[in-house]
């Protein structure tokens, strides 16, 4: 009976506040997006995300990442979902805080490429996005941190931790083109067994492809490597799609 009025209260409380958030985004700018990346480390990776503006300053986010669908599928199907919130620090000038959670083996269970399987709660991922978007030029700017939740490392192994952060900013030839220049790093900040590990940086430029009129885009980025800990690459390279609406 306990069990039943338990169900009960979850189901009443989603409903709620499907029923809030439905309300709201009635009354305010919701918007949805979604964006699909691929490239040499993580292969393919769609994710989504949604947002209720509450006013001109702040809206409230979710997001959604596939990581699954590429080589992340060793991971015990690794995906990554949270939420935050979007400050609208200036005209064309945003502030993207989340926490995210992730599902999967990689952080708690040391990736153990899926043999132990896939546990709820495999870590949490502090994370955030400042974007610049004017007439003439674009930024962006992400860091993530990826600290294991539990420790379910199988003996002989470790929880794992990563650093991620990215940065691109470019020239708007025009409401349909635009290119610059982007650097990225992925590194392992703790294994208690291998240590700390630089995947990669890399550094190059990148062209972009718009549609404003459907809110969509095209981007290819490409560079050499100037750090690899695993097997070294002349160059990497990352193809990235979406739109918004």
């Amino acid at each position: 009976m306990k069990k039943n009025n338990f169900l009960k209260a979850i189901l009443c409380i989603t409903a709620i506040s499907a029923s809030v958030l439905s309300a709201k985004a009635q009354d305010n700018n919701a918007t949805f997006s979604l964006s699909l990346t691929s490239d040499q480390f993580f292969g393919v990776a769609p994710s989504a995300g949604v947002e209720y503006k509450l006013s001109d300053k702040i809206g409230v986010s979710a997001y959604g990442i596939f990581w699954g669908a590429g080589t992340a599928g060793a991971w015990g199907n690794w995906t990554e979902f949270g939420g935050g919130v979007n400050l609208y620090l200036a005209d064309g000038i945003t502030l993207n805080p989340n926490i995210g959670f992730t599902f999967g083996d990689l952080l708690s269970k040391g990736a153990t490429s899926g043999q132990l399987g896939g546990i709820a709660g495999d870590g949490i991922v502090p994370n955030l996005f400042f974007n610049v978007d004017k007439t003439k030029f674009e930024s962006e700017v992400y860091v993530g941190y990826y600290a294991p939740l539990r420790d379910k490392a199988p003996e002989g192994a470790s929880t794992l931790a990563y650093l991620h952060y990215w940065a691109n900013a470019g020239f708007k030839v025009s409401q349909n083109f635009s290119f610059g220049g982007h650097f990225e790093h992925l590194k392992r900040t703790k294994d208690d067994v291998n240590g700390v590990l630089d995947y990669y940086q890399w550094l190059g430029p990148y062209v972009q492809f718009n549609v404003p009129r459907v809110a969509s885009f095209i981007r290819l980025s490409a560079g050499p490597e100037l750090k690899n800990g695993l097997q070294p690459k002349d160059s990497f390279y990352k193809l990235s799609t979406g739109f918004t609406f």
